[in-house]
């Protein structure tokens, strides 16, 4: 009895089983309805200006966070049209200097344009690769060159000096790269023109170009507070 009785059980605990198995197999003949295409990212081109704006408006809150006294910075058009050459020039040379492999830098550039301007300018550089297939998504980008420069004290002093009041900035793509250049700028109080001749004096902070403006007979006309070389931000 126990011989018979064993198979039954058996075959009772397989046929729920059966079912189960061929509605599987029913299931993976169906066709599955192809998934649409996600549309294609923007030409990151098209997106540089937007990229701009993003930063200067983050660089804003986030100088005024670092000291509240710091004056509010104007968007300059002279600093707009060098950072953007800056820019544009290192990302059509594959380069992340602040001199250009031609020497010419965003002072000598902004004293070309400009005959009478004397004071101090700041320069704050990055370059961030992009995956072509998802593009530039723009205020990620913003917020990551942002951070860069935060996390580097050079970078971040020079963003932070409260004597800057005019900005400008500019961005260009070449490749799967983005380059970006701002620039800050103060007179430093200067009323003459000191040297319209004089070359632009390089010092490694704002503090050290603002202390060298109060030692005559320093010329100061298109100095340059840059931050040490660092990769991936100048």
């Amino acid at each position: 009895m126990s011989h018979l009785a064993m198979p039954h059980l058996a075959i009772r605990k397989l046929l729920p089983i059966l079912p189960l198995l061929l509605l599987a197999a029913c299931t993976a003949q169906t066709p599955q309805a192809p998934r649409a295409a996600l549309p294609p990212p923007p030409d990151p081109k098209t997106q540089m200006t937007a990229l701009e704006d993003r930063i200067e408006a983050l660089v804003e809150a986030e100088r005024l966070k670092l000291d509240p006294k710091a004056k509010p910075l104007q968007l300059d058009p002279e600093l707009m049209k060098v950072a953007r050459a800056r820019a544009a020039d290192m990302a059509a040379k594959n380069y992340l200097a602040h001199a250009g492999p031609d020497g010419v830098t965003s002072a000598t550039l902004l004293m070309d344009e400009d005959a009478t301007f004397q004071g101090l300018l700041g320069e704050n550089l990055a370059a961030q690769h992009y995956v072509k297939q998802t593009g530039v998504n723009v205020d990620v980008f913003a917020r990551r060159f942002l951070d860069t420069w935060v996390k580097s004290k050079p970078h971040r002093d020079n963003l932070a000096f409260p004597q800057y009041d005019r900005t400008g900035v500019g961005a260009a793509v070449n490749g799967d790269t983005v380059y970006v250049t701002q620039l800050f700028a103060t007179d430093l109080g200067l009323t003459t023109l000191r040297d319209p001749a004089s070359k632009p004096a390089v010092f490694p902070s704002p503090g050290a170009a603002q202390a060298a403006s109060r030692q005559p007979p320093v010329r100061l006309r298109g100095a340059e507070g840059v931050a040490p070389q660092q990769s991936p931000s100048r």
